[in-house]
């Protein structure tokens, strides 16, 4: 499958209702969808850009090229025309895209929620990788059938599979939190995913007509 825009910033034109937000950013026909929680925590509010100026930033951004996620970070293209950020089929955006006064409530977390899970369906990544607790324990419940069974430890979480409802979660620790081997044990279990199937599509063309292919999860 094909998307139909090569646009990285904002690729499907979201414009909720607010002054300043932080749209996802990246490959429109990603493989891994990178999820936040809010610019207020995540970063981004500059440069338009997720997960991008905070102390903790050159980190994850390094684990991510590491991991074969991103293929480079230019930190010092600056700005909300350039792209700082060179990703290989992948995908950021966050739960509440709003650049926040204060922390949001929940009834402007359920507002976001529409334009979270657009995004969400129209890209149709493989791999979905909440960062922090409150991105992880939305992306259990909303897409997975794992929630009520899995407690939100996300020492316990980091780096681990947890199969959803046709994706597959792998849960990422908020990086400013992050103690030495955090970097490390999420390159390792990246590099080990993609080594293996982690598409799990089968072809079901056999059963229809003609001869293109039909993938399904």
């Amino acid at each position: 499958m094909q998307n139909v825009t090569d646009r990285t910033r904002n690729p499907f034109g979201m414009t909720p209702d607010c002054e300043r937000y932080v749209p996802g950013y990246g490959d429109a026909n990603a493989d891994f969808h990178v999820i936040g929680d809010h610019p207020g925590i995540h970063g981004g509010i500059e440069s338009g850009v997720p997960f991008t100026g905070e102390p903790w930033s050159d980190a994850f951004h390094d684990a991510l090229v590491a991991a074969g996620l991103f293929e480079a970070v230019d930190d010092d293209s600056g700005g909300e025309t350039a792209d700082p950020i060179a990703v290989a089929k992948t995908f950021l955006s966050y739960l509440h895209m709003c650049v926040p006064d204060g922390e949001p409530t929940a009834e402007s977390y359920d507002d976001m929620e529409r334009f979270f899970d657009a995004e969400l369906r129209a890209i149709a990544a493989h791999v979905l990788l909440p960062v922090g607790a409150r991105a992880t324990d939305h992306v259990l419940r909303q897409y997975t059938a794992r929630a009520w069974k899995t407690e939100i430890d996300m020492d316990a979480l980091h780096g681990e599979e947890i199969l959803g409802s046709g994706w597959l979660v792998v849960p990422i620790k908020d990086p400013a939190e992050w103690t030495p081997g955090d970097a490390d044990r999420l390159v390792d279990a990246l590099c080990t995913l993609r080594a293996t199937d982690f598409r799990r599509e089968s072809d079901l063309g056999r059963f229809v007509a003609g001869n293109d292919p039909y993938l399904v999860r």
